[in-house]
C-alpha cells in the first residue's frame, strides 16, 4: 500500500536558531518546551522581530497568553495607525515609568533612528520638561500618555488633541501600545531580566505621582 500513511517518510524540523535570557526565569531550551512552546517560538522568530529576546523566556511560560500576547504586540509596534516614531515614543514613556531598563535601552535607538528629537528623549530620561520647539503631533502623544500615566486618566483637552492629530482610532492604538508594553515592563522587571554584557542601566526613580 504505497499511499499509506504508515509508509510515508517522517518529515522532521530543525529547531530554529534562538538565545532565549532570562534570571529568575531560566531560559528556556528548545528540546525542553512543549509543543505550544515551539509553536509561539517559531511564531515569534517567523515575524517582523525575528529574534525572541525580551518578555518571550517569560511568556513562554503560558504559551496560550505568550502567543496571543505577542501577535497584540506585533499589530502595536509594526502596523499601528500612529506614526513610527510617535508609538516609539508611547514605548519610552512606558518604559520610564516603569523603569524597565532593557526596554529602554532596546527602543531609545529606534525611537532616535525613527526620527524622535534626541532633546525629546533626554528630556524622558531625566524628567526635566520637554523643548518648548517640538511639533504638535508630538506634543499631543507626549501629554496623553504622561497624563495617562501619571493620574491614571487623560483630560478632555489632551483627549481632544490627539484626536486632532490622529482621530480616534489613532487613541485606541495609542492605548494599545502602552497597554502591551505595560505588560512587557512588567515581565521584564518581574524577571529582572538582565541588560546585555557591557550596557549599563540609564533609568532612576520613575514618574510619579500615581494614584
Amino acid at each position: 500500500m504505497p499511499n499509506s500513511p504508515l509508509n510515508q517518510p517522517t518529515v522532521t524540523y530543525d529547531p530554529p536558531a534562538f538565545v532565549l535570557r532570562g534570571n529568575r526565569f531560566k531560559p528556556l531550551a528548545w528540546e525542553n518546551m512543549s509543543a505550544e512552546q515551539q509553536q509561539m517560538t517559531r511564531a515569534v522568530l517567523g515575524g517582523q522581530r525575528g529574534n525572541m529576546q525580551g518578555p518571550y523566556n517569560v511568556l513562554l511560560r503560558s504559551p496560550e497568553v505568550g502567543h496571543l500576547a505577542q501577535a497584540f504586540g506585533a499589530h502595536t509596534r509594526f502596523n499601528s495607525s500612529l506614526p513610527f516614531a510617535l508609538n516609539e515614543l508611547a514605548i519610552l514613556m512606558v518604559a520610564r515609568d516603569w523603569t524597565a531598563e532593557f526596554v529602554w535601552w532596546a527602543h531609545r535607538h529606534i525611537a532616535e533612528d525613527a526620527g524622535l528629537p534626541v532633546a525629546l528623549v533626554q528630556a524622558i530620561l531625566n524628567q526635566t520638561p520637554i523643548p518648548k520647539s517640538l511639533p504638535d503631533d508630538v506634543i499631543a502623544i507626549f501629554e496623553f500618555c504622561k497624563e495617562l500615566i501619571q493620574t491614571r486618566k487623560v483630560s478632555d483637552s489632551a483627549f481632544a488633541h490627539v484626536v486632532k492629530h490622529f482621530g480616534e482610532r489613532g487613541v485606541v492604538d495609542l492605548m494599545a501600545t502602552m497597554s502591551y508594553y505595560t505588560l512587557v515592563c512588567m515581565s521584564l522587571n518581574v524577571d529582572d531580566y538582565p541588560l546585555p554584557d557591557g550596557v549599563e542601566p540609564e533609568l532612576a526613580a520613575p514618574w510619579g505621582p500615581h494614584p
